[in-house]
């Protein structure tokens, strides 16, 4: 078995938008898949990419990918990745693919002279959490997520116009 890890290039949407729906579906998240095939290929490889996304391959066929962006610290003064998702196929796992996807992550932080590599797990997702913490990642239980979205996010933004 071949595993292989190449960076995305803009014939790999339809790729790319397939296996984002297979995650979506995996995490029992398809309704809120509401992605724009084209605007997300602008967003991806347009003349100011937002994120980058590796494609994980067995025997030459995709199988995996993991779409990141960078992020910054300030108490480190240094960049960091943001890994959005990361998913492989379930007729994949168990190849090592997930492992080589944040490995080749984790050489770009190095590379990149990143303070870190982060990403959230959902906390029902016992196998995902245990193989993450095989590799020596960390849970951070003393962070919550916060989020503004939909009609809150354009609420806000709001404020700002009025200056209130």
């Amino acid at each position: 078995m071949n595993l292989s890890i190449r960076a995305a290039a803009p014939a790999d949407m339809p790729l790319i938008a397939s296996l984002i729906r297979a995650l979506a579906e995996y995490e029992k998240l398809s309704h809120e898949v509401r992605f724009d095939e084209a605007v997300l290929e602008q967003k991806l490889f347009g003349p100011r990419p937002y994120a980058e996304v590796l494609i994980g391959e067995v025997d030459g066929v995709a199988r995996g990918f993991a779409l990141f962006f960078h992020n910054f610290s300030t108490f480190e003064g240094r960049p960091g990745i943001y890994l959005e998702d990361l998913f492989v196929m379930p007729e994949a796992r168990g190849a090592g693919l997930g492992k080589a996807l944040l490995t080749e992550l984790a050489r770009l932080a190095v590379e990149r002279d990143c303070a870190r590599l982060e990403w959230w797990v959902l906390d029902w997702n016992e196998p995902s959490i245990g193989f993450y913490k095989s590799l020596g990642a960390k849970m951070m239980d003393e962070w919550t997520v916060m989020r503004v979205d939909g009609d809150a996010l354009t609420a806000l933004a709001g404020q700002a116009e009025s200056g209130s």
